[in-house]
């Protein structure tokens, strides 16, 4: 959403300047920020098996001289943190991006249950090149492309001789688009989110003032994200040997639960339609469209017929905006359940993450940071984000629910150009500096960036 909208004190902590914009736009190199981003994205990097994007991560970071580390639950799924600056007073500013990429499981027994072969075969799930003058790939997209763009922004304020005051962290995370453990898909190999940036800020050893989850965002901003459940419907019902059962008038009476399958799918979607009507949330940082879906059923054993089955689970998808809580939602689905007289269905949410914003007076001064950047950077203030962008889960959830005010904000989401990469770069740059500070001027604040009236979000 590009309309403009009030936020008093969005000023950043220290102004940056046209001679700031034009010295840091000079290091950055299309030709390198390019490389990078294909080098990283053409690592294969689907969830669970981040190792070899984090080292390359790693090394990199080392050859640049910003001291990486790796905090891993496991080892295999590293978090690496690499930092830049903090040599005096200025605020510190913490950079995150994940290195999985979404993909199918890989699995073939798996995958055929949920993809046409021709979508398997897209080689965009784990291949990216530039063409046209666009580049091309799920990993450039989401989300190696935002995180070659901090990198290379971290190097440009190095190589123009920008020592930040506050410490600027670099982060890339295994597991932000998951999966999540359900049914025997159990233990650790399942985790995604509590193994990535959730783990980063316990064990980390990183303090951020605030945080920038870079992921495609039009060059827009927000800082609401979504949570998300995952209802188990369990449709009980009696098996009855095949030559022995008598065809019951209605599917409804039918002792097979997979009969009834039709009539929750019925109330599921018009529950749906009202849930989703009901839960648009909008505030000064975003706006907010939760929706709900199917997205897995399953029942009986195929080889192990004669029967039918007694047990049919459904698995139901929903988002929760920053101001829902997951009983809310169980009550309802409850009454749902009762109200289309089912018969026996338990329902329990077997993933929870709530969604969270950040303080709209906490979070001010990084949105002026951004919003003066933008302003250098592309001749324009900084627009709210899409509400897609505020309707899904991201990383900065992980923040602002840590009590660390945190915006996503980044390039073109899809089919990203070149310059829309060093643009890109160039806004976490100078953001960063409005935020650490010139370590030179850390003692004597060089005053906050421009306001344009009040309104950091208006119209170009």
């Amino acid at each position: 959403m590009a309309d403009g909208f009030q936020l008093p004190g969005a000023q950043a902590p220290f102004a940056v300047t046209d001679a700031d914009r034009a010295a840091i736009a000079a290091a950055i190199s299309e030709t390198e920020i390019v490389e990078l981003a294909l080098a990283l994205g053409n690592i294969p990097s689907p969830a669970g098996h981040e190792f070899a994007a984090g080292e390359f991560v790693h090394d990199w970071m080392k050859r640049e001289g910003f001291n990486p580390r790796r905090v891993g639950a496991t080892p295999e799924r590293n978090n690496i943190i690499g930092t830049y600056g903090g040599a005096g007073e200025g605020k510190n500013l913490l950079f995150t991006a994940h290195l999985d990429t979404e993909a199918p499981t890989w699995n073939p027994d798996l995958d055929a249950y949920k993809y046409r072969p021709e979508t398997l075969d897209n080689p965009e799930w784990e291949k990216c090149w530039l063409e046209d003058g666009v580049l091309y790939g799920y990993p450039i997209a989401n989300d190696r492309g935002p995180m070659s763009c901090f990198l290379i922004a971290a190097k440009a304020l190095k190589t123009a001789g920008y020592d930040l005051a506050g410490k600027l962290y670099l982060t890339a995370c295994p597991g932000e688009i998951g999966p999540e453990p359900i049914e025997e898909h159990r233990g650790v190999a399942y985790m995604g989110k509590d193994i990535g940036a959730h783990y980063l800020f316990h064990h980390g050893g990183v303090a951020p003032d605030y945080a920038i989850a870079a992921e495609g965002c039009d060059f827009g901003l927000t800082w609401v994200g979504c949570g998300y459940a995952v209802f188990r419907f369990r449709l009980w019902g009696e098996g009855v040997f095949t030559p022995l059962l008598t065809q019951p008038e209605k599917s409804g009476d039918h002792p097979n639960p997979i009969y009834r399958l039709g009539a929750l799918t019925d109330a599921i979607h018009q529950w749906s339609r009202q849930y989703e009507a009901d839960s648009a949330y909008e505030s000064a940082g975003g706006v907010a469209l939760p929706k709900a879906q199917i997205s897995a059923v399953r029942g009986g054993v195929p080889y192990a017929f004669g029967a039918g089955t007694e047990l049919v689970n459904l698995y139901l998808e929903v988002g929760l905006n920053p101001r829902q809580r997951i009983a809310d939602l169980q009550h309802s689905l409850e009454r749902m359940v009762r109200a289309a007289g089912l018969g026996e269905v338990d329902i329990e949410p077997v993933v929870v993450r709530h969604g969270f914003e950040a303080d709209a007076g906490e979070v001010a001064p990084l949105v002026g940071a951004v919003d003066a950047a933008t302003r250098l950077s592309l001749g324009h203030p900084v627009q709210r984000a899409a509400p897609v962008y505020s309707s899904m889960w991201r990383d900065h959830n992980v923040f602002n629910m840590q009590r660390i005010p945190a915006i996503t904000t980044g390039f073109k989401r899809w089919r990203p150009s070149p310059k829309d990469l060093t643009d890109s770069a160039l806004v976490y740059a100078l953001t960063a500096l409005a935020i650490c500070g010139r370590a030179e001027t850390a003692e004597a604040r060089t005053g906050p960036a421009p306001v344009y009236g009040d309104n950091p979000f208006g119209n170009a």
